[in-house]
């Protein structure tokens, strides 16, 4: 499942950038006009959501593998051990991923449960700020009128 999403942001990272810059690059940025502008800066602050998303789901990626890998070292799995405190160790159970925000969650006896900082915690919410950003400038650029063919500069 990791490995899909991860494709999956690739894909819709290139093309978010792709778009932004190609559109600037065909306009110009002085040439282009207001809606131009806040359409290509909604796909660029969506290809940064998307780009600080996938890092979260590769290093999610990593620590499944680490967990999957680890053989006769399997429990408490490898990810739940925090040098701070080896008593929560001690009482993992099992442990969980989580793809919204993406993150590793150790189970404990009893019911508890704690996230490890296998992802950084700037992940999910950097990717919701750059996913709000885009969000704010794609209603920006649809409330604003285009531009009309008299107030263009020529070339």
């Amino acid at each position: 499942m990791i490995l899909v999403l991860l494709i999956a942001a690739a894909l819709v990272c290139f093309g978010l950038a792709g778009y932004g810059f190609g559109r600037l690059g065909q306009t110009g940025v002085r040439r282009a006009d207001r809606q131009t502008r806040l359409r290509c800066a909604a796909a660029l602050a969506g290809a940064a959501a998307v780009a600080v998303y996938a890092w979260g789901l590769l290093n999610l990626g990593l620590a499944v593998l680490t967990t999957d890998d680890s053989g006769t070292d399997a429990f408490p799995a490898g990810p739940c051990r925090t040098a701070d405190a080896p008593e929560a160790a001690a009482a993992v159970v099992g442990q969980r991923v989580e793809y919204l925000p993406p993150r590793y969650v150790c189970l404990r006896r009893g019911g508890g449960n704690y996230v490890t900082d296998v992802v950084p915690g700037f992940v999910g919410p950097g990717a919701a700020v750059l996913a709000a950003t885009a969000a704010v400038c794609v209603l920006l650029a649809g409330t604003t009128p285009p531009a009309s063919g008299r107030n263009q500069p020529t070339t």
